[in-house]
């Protein structure tokens, strides 16, 4: 059946036609602007007087837990912005979560190699912080590879 009719008997799903590794890539963009607001907001960031622009001497903490400076939170919103551009296309959005996983790789191995007192912390990082970037990583890349298994084949 064709015309009006066939349409009004079809499901409707938003994200007809939008590939899942671009749905995932745009949600974990907009996570990441969600953390760097969440970042300079007093009270779900606590200490918040004492976040600094950058460097181990911002005592702010994010959830209490992630430290946190305004380069850091500046950061996640860049990542976040870049993740929804990436997200228009299947490569962009599998290079943001395959890519982007292994720069929170990095970023995992430099917080657990640099002293966290040091002047080489300028982030900030803490072990919070470390272990989340480490997950981050792992689980960025797991979306990009599993949300577009099989897909040349196609």
């Amino acid at each position: 059946m064709t015309g009006p009719m066939a349409h009004s008997r079809a499901r409707h799903n938003p994200a007809d036609g939008k590939a899942l590794v671009r749905r995932v890539a745009a949600a974990v963009a907009v996570l990441f602007l969600l953390i760097g607001l969440l970042g300079f907001v007093p009270g779900i960031t606590s200490n918040f007087g004492e976040l600094r622009f950058a460097g181990h001497q911002s005592e702010a903490n994010l959830l209490g837990l992630f430290q946190v400076s305004v380069l850091h939170n500046l950061v996640h919103l860049l990542f976040g912005v870049a993740g929804l551009a990436l997200a228009r296309t299947v490569s962009g959005a599998r290079a943001y979560l395959v890519g982007g996983g292994a720069i929170y790789l990095v970023l995992w191995l430099y917080g657990v190699v640099v002293e966290h007192d040091s002047g080489a912390n300028f982030i900030p990082l803490n072990d919070a912080d470390d272990w989340l970037h480490f997950f981050l990583g792992v689980g960025m890349i797991a979306l990009g590879v599993l949300t577009t298994r099989g897909r040349a084949r196609r």
